[in-house]
């Protein structure tokens, strides 16, 4: 096994560095490197700009107007973009429910929808998780029930979807519903795509313990979904939800970001003090950050030995849960670190100033205004693309057979 990249490989590199030198708005690298606020128009901004250059959907077939990419590619590409300070592509239209409907979706929806998705056109979120229906899919209860009718068949939805990202900004909903009742939980669930301007649906925040809103709770009432809207066959949403999660756990390690993350720790404590000297040269904390980048290597080689084995036709098994539990306790601790460098500075969460522009609010400097906002938000890691707990389970049954 070969984990060195090809010359063709590190062509490659190169192509999409001079791409970012020279497409990368100022601004939206700025917000990135320093951990600001990202507002909706920077993702379109940037997801515009990657469809001018043909790799809007840098995991999507050509067919569909993807670059055709191969995993080690995009990974290269992401590392690039993170590096750079690009923003994270938004994944609920372009890797979750596109390559559903590529795969699943009827050539008339095909068209209807991915060309949106592709120039940032439409603007989706996720309704999976409802209250008591999270890591447990299959128990969702939100139900789609069937109507005849003369000026069109539709569902009839009600139910409550939660932990909604970024729903507030949404144009469309992809959802499981329970469309027979009467069935194992797995075999009564369909996958449906809701306008979110149909009569009866309401979206409400939730506000995160970091102060953002983030995420929602979206709330289902007698909502008319026409037929159309079915992806596949009725009641066969488990196999196309389980196919999304797939995609939704590829890469989630976050190599990228957490190299970037990890060289922004490392210039904060250069610049902060303990005793005169700099942070960094301080043994106890010198040695937490080569710990963190220790276990960052390893997680990028074991990242690389799963690319290898993708390229050569097998798909990956218990590595992608290794790899999502190790990614996220290396970010935690990144973040955990970064509030500790700069100490009591990072205490006051200035949410507003923030979002205005404005770093520092006159306390401390410039650098320690996000951080705390920052930690908060990523103790999210541990859960979301399902659990910490949830992965050494897989591990345990795949592996060590228990």
């Amino acid at each position: 096994m070969d984990l060195n990249f090809t010359a063709e490989e590190t062509t490659f590199r190169q192509e999409v560095r001079s791409f970012l030198e020279r497409s990368l708005p100022a601004d939206i690298r700025h917000k990135v490197l320093n951990g600001l606020i990202l507002e909706k128009d920077d993702y379109q901004c940037w997801q515009r700009a990657l469809h001018a250059q043909g790799w809007g959907g840098t995991g999507w077939r050509t067919d569909f107007g993807g670059t055709g990419w191969n995993s080690v590619q995009q990974y290269i590409f992401e590392e690039e973009c993170a590096a750079a300070g690009a923003p994270r592509i938004v994944p609920f239209g372009l890797k979750m429910v596109a390559p559903v409907i590529m795969a699943f979706g009827s050539p008339e929806q095909q068209q209807r929808f991915l060309p949106a998705i592709l120039s940032a056109q439409s603007w989706w979120c996720q309704g999976y998780s409802e209250p008591g229906s999270g890591s447990d899919l299959a128990s969702v209860k939100t139900s789609a029930v069937l109507q005849r009718a003369a000026e069109g068949d539709h569902y009839l939805v009600n139910g409550q979807k939660t932990w909604t990202t970024q729903g507030q900004y949404a144009d469309w909903i992809f959802c499981l519903v329970r469309t027979d009742p009467n069935v194992k939980a797995q075999r009564g669930i369909s996958f449906l795509l809701i306008d979110m301007k149909t009569p009866g649906v309401t979206v409400r925040p939730i506000i995160t313990m970091d102060g953002a809103h983030e995420v929602n709770e979206v709330w289902l009432e007698n909502v008319k979904v026409p037929v159309e809207n079915l992806i596949g066959e009725e009641n066969k949403g488990w196999t196309y939800a389980k196919f999304l999660l797939g995609h939704e756990r590829a890469n989630i390690a976050g190599i990228g970001i957490a190299k970037r993350e990890l060289a922004r720790l490392k210039r904060i404590a250069t610049m902060e003090l303990k005793h005169g000297q700099p942070l960094l040269r301080d043994a106890a904390f010198g040695a937490r950050i080569a710990q963190i980048e220790i276990d960052l290597m390893a997680l990028e080689i074991t990242n690389l030995r799963v690319l290898s084995a993708e390229t050569s036709g097998r798909a990956p098994g218990p590595e992608a849960s290794i790899l999502k539990i190790k990614g996220t306790e290396i970010q935690q601790a990144i973040t955990e670190l970064l509030t500790q460098a700069v100490g009591l500075y990072a205490l006051p969460l200035r949410r507003e100033a923030m979002a205005a522009g404005y770093q520092g609010a006159g306390v401390g400097p410039f650098y320690a205004t996000p951080l705390a906002a920052n930690y908060l938000n990523m103790r999210k890691l541990s859960i979301y693309g399902g659990s910490t707990e949830i992965q050494k389970n897989i591990i345990s049954q795949m592996i060590l057979g228990l």
